[in-house]
């Protein structure tokens, strides 16, 4: 199953009336920058929606860093830049690919068939010479409406539940070091959940910043069953959604995220942490 499309694809069909494009630019630590690279060019017809006001809820004291946005509050974000159950949504940032996975992540828990991310991204775009421009188009509202599938999604006592069970795969996106507990600049503890294999979500990423073949995909994720329940986290909850979408090119049918991921786990006086390789 392709859930990337290529440059080529996109500015053959970017005209087209049911393709709805969604630029995710977004910087942690600088909450405006994405929607002012927006405003600034984007590709012609794109709509913004925003990591954390529009593809996250505010942060609790459970639920990580960025937590699951509300469904109601999601479709309604949605409906508003005229996304409805039909339209196929094509999700570009500048980011490798993390804040447009989050997007695509999103709308299949929503039950929508037709999203995809954008090969490269917006800089890509921009150097291929494609047309680029600031206007942002008139919103004409949509109405969506969600079938939420549960089995994408996996909470903190249902992991802690699992931990250790030999039917299951346990997936941590970050970074080597910050999984070994050896740095954490974003949480308040280091470590990872105790049974988590690490898998660097930008691995899933090639040359030029182009996604692996499916293949390619396959070969990172060789030796773990492809029909075993496997669970992804990150830090937040955003990073592990390419590594979501890269397990699901490499054939893996059973692929949960925990959305609220690293960030949501320590935020629970008691539960585990390990440090150092498994």
């Amino acid at each position: 199953m392709n859930h990337i499309i290529s440059l080529k694809w996109l500015l053959a069909r970017m005209y087209e009336s049911d393709i709805v494009i969604v630029d995710c630019r977004f910087q942690l630590g600088k909450p405006d920058f994405g929607r002012e690279a927006y405003e600034a060019s984007h590709i012609p017809g794109a709509v913004y929606l925003d990591l954390e006001k529009d593809l996250s809820a505010p942060v609790e004291e459970h639920g990580g860093r960025h937590p699951l946005p509300d469904i109601t509050a999601l479709t309604i974000a949605l409906s508003r830049v005229g996304i409805s159950n039909e339209t196929r949504v094509i999700a570009y940032d500048d980011q490798g690919g993390a804040m447009a996975s989050r997007l695509w992540w999103l709308l299949k828990y929503l039950g929508h068939e037709q999203a995809y991310v954008l090969d490269e991204g917006y800089t890509a775009w921009q150097n291929a010479g494609y047309p680029v421009n600031a206007e942002q188009k008139v919103l004409i509202p949509a109405r969506y409406l969600a079938t939420v599938q549960h089995n994408l999604l996996i909470e903190m006592d249902e992991v802690r539940e699992k931990l250790h069970d030999p039917n299951v795969t346990l997936i941590d996106s970050r970074d080597g070091a910050r999984y070994r507990g050896e740095i954490e600049p974003l949480d308040k503890a280091a470590g990872h959940i105790p049974g988590a294999i690490n898998r660097l979500w930008s691995e899933g990423k090639g040359e030029g910043g182009r996604w692996k073949s499916a293949e390619e995909q396959a070969a990172r994720f060789e030796g773990l069953d492809k029909n075993r329940e496997t669970i992804v986290y990150c830090g937040s909850g955003v990073t592990a959604c390419p590594n979501v979408l890269a397990l699901q090119e490499a054939g893996f049918s059973n692929v949960r995220l925990y959305a609220g991921s690293w960030s949501d786990w320590i935020s629970y006086e008691g539960n585990p942490i390990a440090t150092g390789e498994e």
